[in-house]
């Protein structure tokens, strides 16, 4: 590509190297988490959320366990200070929940964020100002002390704000373009803050260190993490805070690497929505820490209806191969896949409350709210015998023979692929029943009566295009006698090779399925039929005759 000479590296690296993080193996607990949906997430939209619909995903997120949500910037439009107004006077946050506002570090819009505030029991008061190279030359054109003075002045005019409001606000501050600002100076500022609000034990203060822009890889934004948290003063009463976004498609990785180098909080929005290219996914952090047998506390058990509601509310959509959320992300269409998957099924039956360690599927689909028919086993033209034949005994309770499945699954495949469509699993049980069971034409049997003498003596009375005949034939069981019987007056010979039954229900309702597969002389392959009778031996019969009249040598 041309121009690549343009750019360079803008991030920079700590004074001195730390790399502590990488002796970490995993994360072992879940970081406090805050919600920017509704701010963060909220401007990014093309439309974004009336005040009613603020309301209802405030509640959502409220209902999946978020403690703290960053509900707006009050300051920057009625419509914000309206939702924060509301929020408030209507009760509506929970004793449990803090909402967190953000303003610049700029006096009028300081003071409207408190009267916006004003009668909230819990509240996280975000403060914040650009510190990066970049800001501070070009667009605000000050030196490093000027910029360091705008974080100060702000950080005492919350102090001030909230004594004359007579109530404890917690205070966070974030140097905007962290990830863009030399991290001697970015160390420099959160310190001067910090000596500002002198957070103690019972009321410590959030320093955030935002990715507002990713700029490097994300083992460098660890070790920027880890510079801070290691260097910055009164630590143990500081809770340290990381904003990734997603400009280079790292922003989970960079919040991972982040606590593991020593974050204690981090700021995120459902599914990823944000500026550009987004914030990071907090569904996707959390389900990660939950496939590490790590309790995210977060609640994503019903995943569909969150997922339905955030685009309903919000107009996005999830794209389909989104982890853990998207439409597709457990299905297997690939046949080795689905007779992995299958075969992992079947082991986990006799073992149910073991370890997750079916393969393909990083995580029990049915632990957020997903169903394995037509979520997991999907049926096109690259499926195999083993999910096709899975989907059938787990929603509709046939158990075919092997050799039965194979038959059946290039059946299926090839209607597929002439189709160029997915199946439904409804669709590959209609092919199953039209193709194989009870089949009718050209014979059709009428009635059968069975005597146990020398043997077993058949009775066939059978309808060939239109005309009943009554034949007879013997064996040494019911299926060849019946054999026998057809191989005599029809002039053709075959083996019978495979024979499963099985009940399809319990109850006095219940119905019996039999599998027959049978062999002409002269020919490798096996012709496949079955019946479904409320009789076994009914069932057997039909499923012989079904056989007998796909090899269209009858009639």
């Amino acid at each position: 590509m041309k121009n690549f000479e343009h750019y360079k590296r803008g991030y920079y690296m700590p004074p001195v190297k730390s790399t502590e993080w990488v002796n970490k193996e995993y994360i072992d607990k879940a970081p406090l988490w805050c919600s920017v949906d509704l701010r963060d997430g909220n401007q990014a939209l093309i439309v974004p959320m009336s005040l009613d619909e603020k309301i209802d995903f405030f509640k959502e997120l409220v209902r999946i366990g978020f403690k703290e949500i960053e509900v707006g910037f009050p300051a920057a439009s009625e419509t914000e200070y309206e939702f924060c107004r509301t929020l408030i006077e209507d009760n509506l946050i929970p004793d449990d929940v803090t909402i967190q506002v953000l303003t610049q570090a700029r006096e009028h819009i300081i003071k409207k964020t408190f009267e916006a505030v004003n009668g909230a029991k819990n509240v996280i008061v975000h403060l914040y100002n650009s510190t990066s190279y970049a800001q501070r030359t070009q667009v605000f054109k000050k030196s490093k002390e000027e910029i360091l003075k705008i974080a100060t002045d702000g950080a005492k005019l919350l102090n001030t704000l909230a004594d004359e409001y007579g109530v404890k606000y917690r205070f966070e501050y974030s140097p905007e373009s962290f990830t863009g600002t030399e991290i001697d100076y970015a160390l420099e500022v959160c310190n001067a803050v910090i000596d500002e609000w002198k957070p103690t034990p019972d009321r410590k203060v959030i320093i955030n260190l935002p990715a507002t822009v990713e700029m490097s890889l994300p083992h460098i934004y660890a070790s920027q993490i880890e510079y801070m948290s290691k260097n910055m003063k009164n630590r143990e009463n500081v809770v340290l805070s990381l904003h990734p976004h997603n400009d280079r498609g790292c922003g989970v990785a960079d919040a991972e690497l982040g606590i593991l180098a020593g974050a204690d909080r981090i700021e995120g929005t459902l599914f990823g929505n944000g500026e550009r290219t987004g914030n990071v996914d907090i569904v996707t952090l959390a389900m990660n820490m939950y496939t590490h047998g790590v309790d995210p506390e977060l609640d994503f058990s019903n995943m569909p209806a969150i997922a339905e509601k955030y685009e309903t509310l919000t107009g996005m959509k999830i794209y389909e191969r989104q982890p853990y959320c998207g439409s597709l992300v457990f299905a297997a269409f690939s046949g080795s896949h689905q007779d992995a998957i299958a075969k992992g099924m079947k082991c986990r039956e006799e073992d149910p409350d073991g370890m997750w360690t079916v393969p393909y599927l990083p995580l029990n689909p049915e632990d957020i709210g997903r169903k394995y028919d037509g979520d997991v086993i999907r049926i096109n033209s690259q499926s195999g015998k083993g999910g096709i034949a899975y989907l059938l005994e787990t929603k509709y309770g046939f158990d075919l023979p092997a050799k039965m499945k194979e038959d059946l699954g290039y059946t299926v495949k090839g209607i597929s692929d002439h189709a160029h469509k997915e199946l439904k699993p409804k669709e590959v049980l209609d092919i199953f029943q039209d193709v194989y069971v009870n089949i009718s034409s050209p014979i059709r049997l009428e009635e059968c009566h069975f005597q146990q003498i020398d043997g077993i003596k058949a009775e066939i009375t059978i309808d060939v295009n239109g005309t009943k005949k009554v034949y007879h034939g013997q064996g040494n069981g019911r299926l060849d006698a019946v054999s026998n019987a057809i191989m005599k007056h029809f002039n053709i010979k075959f083996s019978l090779i495979t024979y499963e039954e099985h009940s399809l229900q319990l109850g006095s309702n219940s119905q019996a399925c039999a599998y027959v597969g049978i062999q002409l002389e002269g020919h490798d392959e096996i012709v496949w039929g079955a019946g479904i009778k409320t009789d076994i031996i009914d069932a057997s019969v039909f499923a012989l005759i079904s056989a007998i009249n796909r090899t269209k040598l009858v009639g």
